[in-house]
């Protein structure tokens, strides 16, 4: 069944992919899900959601990814006993605080250091599956395991494990193709790799492991490592927690530019749009993550962030890909050089949100917090936003802020094209 799930959902982020690609190439700006929410429901839809990125989705994101790094890098110190708790957690803030420092330091240092990470990624990968496929060859049958596991409540999980392959697989969402004559090739293949380079790393996993000890397993991979691969184990807790800086860096790199779009548009404060005047970043936008996410690491786990974070981050995806068949009978005129057939958007957004309704049955108390402050987002908008006779003491803290935060940050406000086409020339 986890196989089937993997492949399944592989296929739906293919859909996904296609959706956002049609969004990507009829609304040319930047922001991401806020600019099409935007576009499609209004301001206050797009408030809530850049609402929720900065006070719930991307610090809990930054922070399940961290921990994985955190619990890998000391792998090899550790092995073959456990990891303390504290240790992983205090390495963790380390990486956090290392990924922000970068990205408010330099935008080409970033790139850089994130292509040799994406490389780092494959290798991990390929460490994996040779091993595996190798094993797999050599023996005359898969293990029992596969065959015989029990599939008992694997209904009652299926949202959680929806919502883990959907971490695995998340960053389509921030890309925008260029060329549009290579849109479905290029979409068809990359998440064809990435699904079979899952769904490989996983049979490979079962060909030295029962069901039972990979959910035991802290980290899978070291577990896999230390059962065939001897000495050479200690490599791949190492390519893996490179594997994770990665997509921490990422993911800082591409949420910061969200802020500053929304920022832009008068939905969050003015300092978020500006830029350092000498290393020109978006210094604000990026360290105004870093308390929320510190405060997350420390008060949860892996698993619990998990489920808390993809309450709403599949909420809002799923949202998105219905406002792109709203914007089909809303705005008909709109150019579209490249479109989706219509059953592609309303297969994603109905999983999507059924998914998303039905995690609140299989893990309430994480994703009723997530619901909870996703909730909190509509009177935070007529409180900050739709309010204008608000009292003088606030216009005036309001209208200070940015003065003495900008003197703070060394920023300046600049004309958003010159960020974009920096980014642009940078990659």
């Amino acid at each position: 069944m986890s196989l089937v799930i993997w492949t399944a959902c592989g296929l739906l982020s293919l859909f996904g992919a296609l959706s956002y690609a049609e969004l990507g190439t009829c609304i040319k700006k930047s922001g991401g899900h806020y600019t099409y929410i935007l576009e499609a429901f209004g301001p206050q839809a797009a408030f809530v959601r850049v609402w929720v990125e900065l006070l719930a989705i991307r610090p809990a994101a930054t922070a399940v990814i961290s921990l994985a790094f955190g619990q890998h890098i000391l792998e090899p110190l550790f092995m073959p006993c456990g990891i303390p708790e504290l240790p992983i957690k205090i390495v963790t803030a380390i990486g956090i605080t290392s990924v922000m420092y970068l990205n408010s330091m330099s935008v080409s240092w970033t790139a850089r250091i994130q292509i040799f990470l994406t490389f780092c990624k494959l290798v991990a990968i390929g460490l994996i599956i040779i091993p595996g496929m190798i094993q797999l060859f050599k023996a005359a049958q898969l293990t029992s395991s596969i065959i015989c596991s029990s599939t008992q409540d694997w209904d009652q999980h299926l949202p959680l494990a929806f919502f883990a392959f959907r971490m695995a697989v998340q960053e389509f969402t921030g890309c925008t193709p260029a060329a549009l004559i290579t849109i479905p090739l290029a979409i068809c293949i990359s998440m064809g790799i990435v699904t079979v380079g899952y769904v490989l790393t996983n049979v490979a996993y079962y060909t030295v492991m029962s069901a039972e000890e990979l959910l035991a397993s802290e980290a899978v991979a070291v577990t896999f490592a230390e059962k065939l691969m001897g000495k050479f184990s200690v490599a791949v807790p190492i390519f893996v927690a490179l594997s994770c800086f990665g997509s921490m860096n990422g993911g800082v790199f591409a949420v910061s530019r969200v802020f500053y779009v929304a920022s832009r548009e008068g939905h969050l404060p003015e300092i978020l749009s500006m830029i350092h005047i000498r290393k020109h970043t978006p210094l604000p936008a990026v360290i105004v993550l870093y308390p929320v996410t510190i405060l997350m690491l420390f008060m949860g786990d892996i698993y619990s962030l998990l489920n808390f974070l993809s309450f709403v981050r599949w909420l809002f995806i799923g949202l998105v890909v219905v406002g792109l068949i709203y914007l089909r009978y809303k705005r008909p005129e709109m150019p579209r050089p490249f479109k989706v057939p219509l059953f592609i958007p309303a297969l994603f957004s109905f999983t999507c949100l059924f998914m998303v309704a039905l995690s609140l049955y299989s893990d309430p108390i994480n994703t009723g917090i997530g619901f909870a402050i996703t909730v909190t987002g509509i009177p935070a908008y007529y409180l900050f936003i739709a309010w204008d006779k608000k009292p003088q003491i606030f216009q005036k803290f309001m209208n200070g802020y940015p003065v003495s935060t900008k003197q703070l940050f060394n920023s300046v406000q600049q004309p958003a094209v010159e960020l974009l086409s920096l980014t642009w020339a940078v990659f």
